[in-house]
């Protein structure tokens, strides 16, 4: 199952183009769509915009987050948006 990659960095500065990038890179993909966040670093709020954006834009709202830092993860708990918890996996512990 192919994946869009977020990059290293996901602020608001860069978010509006990445929204068009993944939205574009995963439309033609079937339910669920991937999101692959491994690469993740330098992120604020806007992360969670996009993420939020591309569950409303997934069929049937399937999305699936896949290598989450602990630090996105604990962001997501923060704005109380635990429902995204349950579509996103975390990253492997060393």
């Amino acid at each position: 199952m192919a994946a869009f990659a977020l990059p290293a960095e996901l602020t608001l500065q860069t978010a509006p183009a990445l929204r068009q990038q993944a939205l574009l890179a995963l439309q033609s993909q079937p339910a669920p769509w991937v999101v692959d966040a491994a690469g993740l670093h330098d992120f604020d709020s806007s992360s969670l915009a996009l993420l939020l954006e591309l569950r409303r834009a997934a069929p049937q709202q399937q999305l699936q987050v896949r290598g989450a830092p602990q630090r996105l993860r604990d962001l997501i708990a923060a704005y109380g948006l635990d429902f995204l918890l349950d579509s996103v996996a975390a990253s492997p512990q060393p």
